[in-house]
């Protein structure tokens, strides 16, 4: 039997595993860490009884994932749970913004602007299995559904501040939308920001932003359950280097990092050309995130009563100020007011804390590899919207950039995107080559790879569809 190794346990690596265990490889996963999962994981953080996600939270990507949809991932224990709308954004005026599930309701949310979001997102949430297998996967090829494509290729590669400014008249669509677009860590005047904000825009109102029940571990205990089923195995606290992957190493034998490109120089750069190489070293990393996990006695006191209603809430004001702090972050500089992403879990699964108590969860951007404390800063936006807050708050765990590295090695400075939506490494991401190496049996099938970040389990699905193919090529 032919044998494959995965080098990291994350979504995207046990995507690649369960790929290739179905088509009949002897698969082993090999984990770094006690407990798999690389950012989908669920650790005891704070104090007794709190769970916290170490990284991601919130999964409409993972809901919605073609991959995902085609695995029995629901007889392996995962379930989701939805909040009553997807999104809240809470303003200064005491109001917050809803993005509801319901396109009916969000007209309502919208007013005036309801015709133009829906001109926006409708074509995308009505095709979602078919604009999903477009997206999520290499730039660069011939599309399957051209005029779709296109379609989304004309609002996604112009900058989030056109498109609000020309399709919106009102301040609050406009907030939210800058909330949306904010996800891709770009300044909201780049070209490529609007993408990020359609595709999450459109998966609210087809599949949700839901937790799945127990945290985020769900997932990665779904996926190995179901690796297990097919034969695959993992093996945590083991961690490859250079020196255990000169043993694992056979030409015969497919490996498939889900890595980052340096860390795949590190391990495996002997059997790498010195050009190769260099391109991996040179890959752009992503600003990083300075997160806060917190414990609570009580819900958080939002001013903004509809902030109960969703699981996620963007913290940041108008369009305006949410531009300028993503804009200093990409410069460099540290924003006196963050744009800061938070979930409350708790509110919908009561797993998560203790009867009455809860969990929160809440980063911002910053510069990569930042030793800026932000946490000041973060609570000030926090209480900006729900004074009290600090009150409540029973336990903190602080995750500096550095600290998100040493948890997680794929996180360089912070970075959890998988490095930098440039335009260049959105084409090539990471090279042209993108799923394969300079050495014939090795293949990077990270979030540094086609589609990009997001818990959707993509990379690894198609990078082992490649390693498959050239498997089968060289007989």
């Amino acid at each position: 039997m032919k044998r494959a190794n995965i080098i990291g346990s994350g979504p995207n690596g046990l995507s690649a595993a369960i790929v290739l265990a179905q088509a009949g490889l002897d698969v082993e996963v090999f984990e770094a860490e006690a407990v798999p999962g690389g950012g989908a994981r669920t650790l005891p953080l704070t104090l007794p009884g709190f769970m916290h996600d170490f990284g991601s939270a919130v999964h409409p990507m993972a809901a919605g994932s073609p991959f995902f949809a085609t695995l029995p991932l629901g007889e392996h224990g995962l379930g989701w749970i939805h909040g009553e709308a997807a999104l809240a954004h809470p303003l200064d005026d005491g109001t917050a913004v809803i993005l509801e599930h319901d396109l009916a309701d969000q007209d309502r949310q919208f007013g005036s602007d309801a015709r133009a979001w829906r001109n926006l997102v409708t074509p995308l949430a009505d095709h979602w299995d078919q604009f999903t297998r477009e997206a999520l996967g290499p730039v660069v090829r011939i599309p399957r559904h051209p005029f779709l494509m296109a379609r989304f290729g004309k609002v996604a590669f112009q900058p989030a501040r056109r498109i609000a400014t020309h399709h919106f008249n009102q301040p609050r669509t406009r907030a939210l939308f800058a909330g949306l677009a904010a996800h891709s860590f770009l300044s909201l005047d780049d070209m490529l920001s609007s993408a990020v904000a359609l595709v999450l825009g459109a998966a609210a109102h087809k599949v949700g932003w839901p937790v799945p029940h127990g945290g985020s571990q769900g997932i990665t205990n779904a996926l190995i359950g179901h690796l297990q089923s097919l034969g695959g195995k993992v093996y945590t606290s083991c961690r490859v280097d250079a020196e255990l992957f000169r043993k694992l190493n056979r030409r015969e034998v497919q490996t498939l990092f889900d890595t980052s490109p340096r860390q795949l120089n590190a391990i495996a750069g002997d059997c790498l050309t010195a050009g190769f190489r260099d391109l991996m070293q040179r890959f752009k990393l992503a600003p990083g995130v300075f997160k806060i996990d917190y414990a609570l006695a009580q819900p958080v006191p939002w001013r903004a009563a509809e902030c109960k209603r969703a699981i996620t809430v963007h913290l940041g004001g108008t369009f305006d100020e949410i531009a300028d702090g993503e804009d200093a972050v990409t410069k460099g500089q540290h924003p006196e007011r963050p744009f800061v992403l938070a979930a409350q879990p708790s509110l919908f699964d009561r797993t998560r804390a203790p009867q009455g108590q809860h969990t929160f969860w809440a980063y911002c951007h910053v510069p990569n590899g930042s030793t800026f404390d932000m946490a000041d800063r973060i609570e000030a936006q926090i209480e900006r919207f729900a004074p009290g807050f600090r009150d409540c708050v029973l336990a903190r765990h602080v995750s500096t950039p550095a600290v998100l590295e040493r948890m997680n090695a794929n996180l360089l400075g912070g970075d959890i995107s998988g490095g930098a939506m440039t335009m260049r490494q959105f084409l090539l991401r990471p090279t042209a080559l993108t799923y394969e190496t300079s050495a014939s049996n090795l293949f990077l099938c990270s979030s540094s790879t086609p589609p990009g970040g997001g818990v959707h389990g993509m990379c690894g699905f198609r990078a082992a569809s490649v390693a498959l193919r050239r498997s089968r090529f060289r007989g």
